[in-house]
């Protein structure tokens, strides 16, 4: 099989290195073509030996990409095609049709209630993407909470398959060497209780309230926030205005997996928090507080379909915090009152194993393949304990 892998971008953002961490897992010849911005994710994945083609698209409204888009898929003599995120989704798509090719899977990365990938839900994008939708044979959601998003809107049921975000166990098991360094690095006192955000840097994750929690801590607190976006200057000055510039830590945009950059991988800097925050209040999978699970980090969250889909318990060090300041506030401040615990995983960090998310996608892939629908299956089959 031979596979066409078609997203919007490849910045530091969890659906992009998602895609580089399944590549690295299915069992498919795959080539990748990125609409925008190849950023440091193509980087990645040209270094893991993927094929990367940046098509230079202008805008959402450059129609000229089509007929490219098009000739590339026809002249690669792919099998299946399968885009990722909104604009890869509506263009790949209809590329793919013109090109001949019918086997097509999107996967739905970032449908929130009334958000899309950051941006508010309206009703000529929702028009769009159904009418898109159309032109493919299966539609992947990342949690059963987007799968039933999507049944709301109007995909059929039948053609909405279910696998979750995958993470690399592994690579984010707890090193205290890793600890130590990284907090040498970053200038973190050894004895400093540090609280993690991990996200792009956009309002709806609602990084401000952190910052408001931090400024009701002791002063042995500091504030990492991993990621970049425009929200960036607007949290600094928050940050000044609340008087805890000097304990707020902006690491910037960081791979999932190294890639030679300056400056350590997510999974590093997750080894120096005490705690991941997460007080987005709408998410469609919760990435960052899974791989923080995997990390062996407590965590406090809004909202994280990744958890609530799962049996209560599999969790037990996560707890779910009103998106308030004062609320995260109370919550940190018994964190750090608890002392540190064991580092270990629990099982909900298990539970989405990548090489497990590669074979339920590898089963996607075998139906569109023959025509034929996937079974549906419940959060508890999708990836089996």
């Amino acid at each position: 099989m031979k596979a066409l892998h078609i997203i919007t971008g490849l910045g530091v953002g969890g659906a992009e290195q998602q895609l580089r961490l399944l590549l690295r897992h299915l069992p498919v010849a795959s080539e990748v073509v990125t609409l925008t911005n190849p950023g440091p994710v193509a980087d990645g994945l040209t270094a893991d030996g993927v094929r990367v083609t940046h098509l230079g698209m202008a805008g959402n409204r450059d129609l000229a990409a089509l007929p490219r888009l098009a000739r590339h898929i026809r002249h690669g003599r792919y099998d299946l095609v399968h885009t990722h995120l909104y604009r890869a989704c509506l263009y790949g798509r209809i590329a793919a049709r013109l090109a001949g090719v019918r086997a097509v899977v999107a996967t739905e990365h970032s449908l929130g209630d009334s958000q899309m990938e950051g941006r508010p839900l309206t009703a000529g994008v929702r028009t769009l993407y159904l009418l898109g939708e159309r032109l493919g044979r299966s539609t992947v959601a990342v949690s059963p909470t987007v799968a039933a998003r999507l049944a709301r809107w109007g995909v059929p049921e039948p053609r909405i398959a279910v696998v979750p975000n995958g993470i690399d166990l592994a690579r984010f098991a707890f090193d205290p060497d890793a600890r130590r360094r990284t907090r040498d690095r970053l200038g973190l006192p050894a004895d400093a209780f540090v609280i993690g955000g991990v996200g792009r840097l956009i309002p709806g994750k609602r990084f401000d309230l952190l910052i408001r929690a931090l400024a009701r801590l002791p002063a042995g607190c500091r504030l990492l926030l991993v990621g970049g976006g425009p929200e960036e200057p607007a949290l600094r000055r928050a940050a000044r205005e609340a008087g805890v510039a000097g304990r707020v830590l902006f690491a910037g945009e960081r791979p999932y997996l190294p890639d030679g950059s300056s400056g350590p991988a997510l999974p590093a800097l997750a080894a120096a928090m005490d705690v991941l925050a997460a007080p987005s209040p709408e998410e469609a999978f919760g990435l960052a507080v899974v791989e923080a699970l995997a990390a062996g980090l407590p965590v406090r969250y809004t909202s994280c379909p990744a958890l609530e889909d799962l049996p209560p318990g599999a969790a037990p060090h996560a707890v779910r915090v009103p998106c308030d300041a004062g609320a995260y506030a109370r919550a940190l401040a018994e964190v750090r009152a608890a002392g540190p615990g064991p580092r270990t995983a629990p099982e909900a960090a298990r539970h989405y194993c990548v090489t497990r998310s590669a074979a339920r996608l590898m089963d996607v892939y075998t139906a569109a393949l023959a025509r034929t629908v996937p079974p549906s299956r419940s959060p508890e089959g999708v990836i089996p304990s």
